[in-house]
């Protein structure tokens, strides 16, 4: 089955089955997608937090516009972006980077200070529009490798993020949620799993300049 086919075949799961859950060897892989994924200057900046303990899961549903979603779902993975840049997690990355491709640190030096420069000069605010963007390119990586796996999944924008953000002590590691996502396997009253998936057509979504 190619991407195309499985991207037509999810959709964002309106109610979970609790009985069935995701294997770990699976979740690991929706994982690696996402740790993959690009980033701006290779710089990750953001966690994925992986939640599976019905406890806890419990305590985040009031957090969620579809609590039961987060309650019946196998589990929840919290994309979390870094609250701000500072020079000591940009040096970090870069020594990693150096040392795993047997490089002398302070390799990228100069590099590293014109992206101080321009993200240390800014507010924590501005910082993360930044760093939030970046989660959003593995939260997509994650969707699509979810798909690929035969595994339900519904990104949640709508949730209350400081509950969240509370409840996972995400300001005692310098993060601030920014996006959900359920993984799990549909249940079969789903009201929305035979609906047909409407998109725009091709001929209004691209707009090309030959």
């Amino acid at each position: 089955m190619s991407l195309i086919d499985d991207l037509k075949w999810r959709y964002a799961t309106k109610k979970y089955d609790p009985t069935k859950k995701v294997s770990q060897e699976d979740v690991d892989k929706i994982i690696e997608a996402a740790r993959l994924a690009p980033t701006s200057s290779g710089l990750q900046q953001f966690r994925v937090l992986v939640v599976s303990n019905q406890d806890i899961k419990e305590k985040l549903a009031p957090s969620s516009l579809n609590p039961e979603v987060m309650v019946d779902c196998s589990h929840v993975l919290v994309f979390a972006a870094w609250d701000r840049y500072t020079a000591e997690r940009i040096d970090t990355i870069y020594d990693r980077i150096t040392d795993e491709r047997d490089l002398p640190r302070g390799r990228f030096g100069s590099y590293t200070d014109k992206i101080k420069n321009l993200y240390l000069n800014e507010t924590a605010e501005e910082n993360f529009v930044h760093t939030s963007r970046q989660s959003y390119i593995a939260f997509a990586m994650a969707i699509a490798q979810a798909a690929e796996l035969k595994v339900d999944s519904t990104p949640a924008e709508g949730f209350n993020n400081a509950l969240v953000d509370e409840l996972l002590n995400l300001k005692q590691k310098g993060l601030k949620s920014v996006t959900l996502l359920y993984l799990g396997y549909r249940d079969e009253n789903d009201w929305l799993a035979s609906i047909k998936k409407v998109r725009n057509p091709v001929e209004e979504f691209v707009i090309e300049y030959k």
